[in-house]
């Protein structure tokens, strides 16, 4: 993906909030908050949606699915935050770390590393306009 597209959205997220919080299941999981939604006006039919996640101490994401459309771009705020994507092997992220998942990937592992401390990430998803659903958890 293009840097030019998603630099660009990663700042106007950080100068606008368009929802408050959600919790996302309980006190043990994440809590997602939209950021910023945006038609994408040179790539027909394409969207930029950005969500920050936000984790307590050993709080983590249920394993889940991504949207079969959406290219993610995740970043890493503050904290540090354990991932595994598809088949790749689990990765520590520390603030100012990223990295990329395809589209439809497995998301088996996202999970603040510490016990103690808070973490954060920011997600930039490259979608389908029409796209409802970004995350569908795995059974």
């Amino acid at each position: 993906m293009n840097n030019r597209i998603i630099a660009p959205a990663g700042m106007a997220v950080l100068a606008s909030v368009f929802a408050g919080p959600a919790p996302a299941h309980d006190a043990t999981t994440e809590t997602v908050t939209a950021r910023f939604e945006q038609a994408i006006a040179n790539i027909p039919g394409k969207s930029i949606r950005v969500v920050e996640v936000d984790y307590a101490p050993g709080a983590a994401s249920l394993p889940h699915m991504h949207a079969n459309s959406a290219f993610i771009y995740a970043y890493v705020l503050s904290g540090e935050i354990e991932s595994k994507v598809n088949d790749d092997e689990a990765r520590l992220y520390k603030a100012g770390e990223s990295w990329s998942e395809p589209p439809g990937a497995t998301h088996s592992i996202s999970r603040n590393a510490s016990k103690t401390n808070p973490a954060k990430l920011l997600a930039v998803f490259v979608v389908d306009s029409d796209e409802k659903k970004l995350t569908t958890p795995v059974k």
